[in-house]
């Protein structure tokens, strides 16, 4: 089948990029991509793209030079009279800083849509935001995925006696989307977070005694929360501890602290590329290339593609 739009890709991830153009059944675009010797980025696009509808895959993860890659793709296709631009971030970097929780600090989160909207994208597509308010700060169309399908497959299998547990009230939402789907018990975790990345867990809202667990969220940066979760679920009975992830960050001492806790087996999707450096065998990777082909396709065909969205109305 061959589709009126073109597909192209920055540097931060350009497997999973190969990866969604193959589901669809076209190539990659051709895109220059230069670094002076100072560092600033040089973009080109290799072929004519007037007219075009074209979709950039680029996830903002560290460093924040793939911000600004995404950005300067952005302008370059909007000079080169491109008919519409979205902008494909399956990981949306800067998420965690969405309000002013403190005195003379930055919203990210807004300065970043404020970026992206100006650079000249007509629309967004994202997966698992870490925070859904996120959507708000946008004034063009913005599509949010949802990570659960990615991962549906797989972790219907891990057990018939299994409990999903949301790592924080934030996470209740994605959390309740597992487990309505598996017809699984949902429990909390009371948290507080005294200083940055570093969380304490205060108490357990529900029953894990002698139950498997899934352990769910947007991301895992540090993995300190997430470890902790873990223990304070094994403390309360929990059998075995399972993890779903969608953003593998992974930074500082996170894959030594998976690797030495009771973690069973942690699922996390391609939408930040793993290096050799922290995989580990706790780890399997899930691509989420279907679920963002299948997206690209029904936007460009101005289908409805609120059935990717995983909305749990309950």
């Amino acid at each position: 089948m061959e589709y009126n739009f073109k597909v192209f890709s920055g540097s931060s991830n350009r497997s999973l990029a190969q990866k969604i153009v193959e589901k669809i059944g076209i190539e990659l675009g051709q895109l220059e991509l230069k670094r002076f010797s100072d560092g600033e980025i040089w973009v080109k696009y290799g072929e004519n793209i007037r007219g075009s509808d074209i979709f950039i895959i680029q996830p903002t993860c560290p460093p924040s030079d793939n911000l600004m890659e995404l950005l300067i793709m952005v302008d370059a296709a909007k000079r080169a009279s491109a008919n519409s631009i979205t902008a494909v971030i399956p990981y949306f970097g800067y998420a965690r800083q969405d309000r002013k929780d403190q005195p003379r600090v930055s919203i990210t989160a807004k300065l970043v849509a404020n970026l992206i909207t100006v650079a000249g994208a007509d629309r967004v597509m994202t997966m698992d935001l870490h925070a859904h308010q996120i959507q708000g700060f946008f004034d063009i169309p913005f599509d949010h995925l949802y990570g659960s399908s990615v991962f549906m497959n797989i972790i219907s299998e891990l057990s018939d006696n299994i409990a999903i547990v949301s790592p924080d009230v934030g996470g209740i939402k994605m959390a309740r989307s597992y487990a309505k789907r598996l017809h699984a018990n949902l429990v909390v975790i009371d948290k507080r977070r005294p200083k940055q990345n570093f969380t304490e867990v205060v108490n357990i809202i529900g029953d894990v005694d002698g139950k498997d667990v899934l352990l769910v969220d947007d991301l895992v940066d540090t993995a300190g929360t997430f470890v902790g979760a873990i223990d304070a679920l094994k403390a309360k009975g929990a059998k075995r501890v399972f993890g779903a992830v969608t953003h593998p960050i992974l930074s500082g001492p996170a894959i030594e602290r998976i690797n030495n806790s009771c973690l069973e087996k942690l699922f996390v999707s391609d939408s930040i590329p793993l290096p050799e450096d922290k995989k580990s065998e706790k780890i399997t990777v899930v691509t989420a290339s279907d679920l963002f082909a299948e997206a690209i396709i029904r936007t460009n065909k101005n289908e409805s593609i609120s059935s990717l969205f995983d909305v749990d109305k309950g």
